[in-house]
């Protein structure tokens, strides 16, 4: 599945991934925000964030932590809760591919609602195209793309973008590249 920074759906229900990713750099987060996005995640996602156990957390891990209650405080990342119905949801867990509870609850809930599903796992991307429109599949480095291709972020916000994720440790610094490249060539190609 080809990723188009030209296009991205503003309203998205996020997994636990592209949470962090999305809260890792404040430039993209703010742009994103500036830019009309919204961001919800389902309740199996928020515990996936905030309370799922873990044999030990970082000072980066309770910085995103915080940065996330942060957000909830002032109305964003709106928490859904989902009923143990949609979660039967056969098509989706027929073909699982050993994914979180957090993710299959996220594709569910943005089937259900018809909203964007944003997600940086390879694996539930492909799952959710089977089950949800491909053009409301998306990923950070889309997001990313997108506020460079639409002039909201600029060339001298690239390097600072990545350099925040890459401080928290996230794993998108190629991807954050290409999709910067191919949004500059559309750019070129189409705004002349």
């Amino acid at each position: 599945m080809a990723v188009d920074p030209r296009n991205f759906h503003l309203i998205n229900v996020a997994d636990t991934c592209s949470i962090w990713n999305i809260l890792s750099s404040k430039v993209l987060y703010y742009a994103s925000i500036s830019a009309k996005c919204s961001f919800s995640c389902t309740a199996f996602v928020y515990y996936e964030c905030m309370h799922k156990p873990r044999k030990h957390i970082s000072a980066k891990e309770q910085e995103l932590q915080l940065r996330l209650e942060q957000q909830r405080e002032i109305g964003q990342f709106q928490m859904f809760h989902i009923d143990l119905d949609d979660l039967n949801d056969l098509e989706v867990l027929e073909k699982r591919r050993h994914l979180s509870k957090g993710e299959l609850s996220s594709m569910v809930f943005a089937r259900r609602t018809q909203q964007a599903f944003i997600t940086d796992d390879q694996s539930a991307r492909k799952l959710a195209s089977n089950c949800i429109p491909n053009d409301r599949v998306q990923t950070t480095p889309q997001l990313f793309g997108w506020l460079i291709y639409s002039g909201i972020l600029g060339d001298s916000d690239k390097d600072v973008v990545i350099r925040e994720h890459v401080f928290f440790g996230r794993p998108l610094e190629k991807y954050f590249n290409q999709i910067y490249i191919k949004a500059l060539e559309y750019k070129l190609a189409y705004k002349g």
